[in-house]
């Protein structure tokens, strides 16, 4: 259930058919090699959302396309908000979906540069009390079930734009991969040019410039539409179990009430 096709009158129907859990896809407008679109991760994020909730029924929010993309903003398209935004307006939104009665709230993301942010934000909501619970999802994890039948990659390097991204566009959105633009180069190959550091464990913000300066990692000239719809399929299926896990979920809630009680007056 796509939260903005639902009518005011039919949306307190939706909420306890969700089980108030709400599906917040996060994603971004950025560069995807030559031949993808910019809302790439927007789309994935949308699919990965609408079949799972197909699933385990849950309210889908509109995609929040402005989060953490800082490092695409030397190419064409990119929409970079400021940090400290893009914190206010995840919190907001959180508040603005429990306002409406969905009180377990899963986080969806479907861009990698947001891995770091969606977890830091999680511990924020231990900064002041709040009458609901905020769920990290990983779609991708523990996919063994799922996977049995699924796609069999035929790249190694892969993450942006490559063979998964491409195939899961060429499942959803045919119309807007422009496969002729694909070249028969290695341009997806890390450059390696911070690897003397990386390997040593030393982080940086310019790292993903150094090694994918024009923002494609990979080769999605070995995307399919096979692949990308039982990848998708896998991906939401392990969705799936995951809300079903969150509805059937009291004590992070209860747990989260016996913390905030504890901050007011520390034993």
């Amino acid at each position: 259930m796509r939260w903005e096709e639902l009518t005011g009158d039919i949306f307190p129907k939706a909420i306890e058919e969700a089980e108030g859990v709400c599906l917040l896809p996060l994603s971004c407008i950025e560069r995807h090699g030559h031949h993808l679109p910019l809302g790439t991760d927007m789309y994935i994020g949308r699919a990965l959302c609408d079949r799972a909730a197909a699933l385990e029924p849950a309210i889908v929010f509109p995609d929040l396309v402005f989060t953490q993309i800082l490092e695409a903003r030397h190419v064409p398209g990119c929409i970079g908000i400021e940090p400290e935004l893009i914190l206010r307006l995840l919190e907001n939104a959180c508040r603005e979906i429990a306002r409406n009665g969905l009180k377990k709230i899963a986080i969806v993301n479907a861009h990698g540069g947001n891995d770091d942010l969606i977890h830091y934000f999680a511990r924020t909501q231990l900064a002041s009390p709040r009458d609901y619970v905020v769920y990290v999802t990983d779609p991708s994890y523990k996919l063994e079930r799922e996977l049995e039948n699924g796609p069999r990659w035929d790249t190694k390097v892969d993450g942006h734009a490559g063979e998964c991204e491409t195939s899961a566009i060429l499942a959803v959105r045919p119309d807007l991969v422009r496969a002729e633009a694909l070249r028969p180069d290695e341009e997806g190959l890390p450059l390696g040019r911070l690897k003397a550091l990386r390997d040593l464990g030393v982080d940086l913000g310019i790292w993903w410039y150094a090694d994918h300066p024009t923002h494609y990692r990979g080769d999605g000239s070995f995307g399919g539409a096979e692949k990308g719809e039982l990848w998708l399929s896998a991906c939401a299926g392990a969705l799936a179990r995951a809300v079903r896990a969150i509805k059937d979920d009291g004590e992070s809630g209860r747990l989260q009430a016996e913390f905030f009680a504890k901050t007011r007056r520390p034993e």
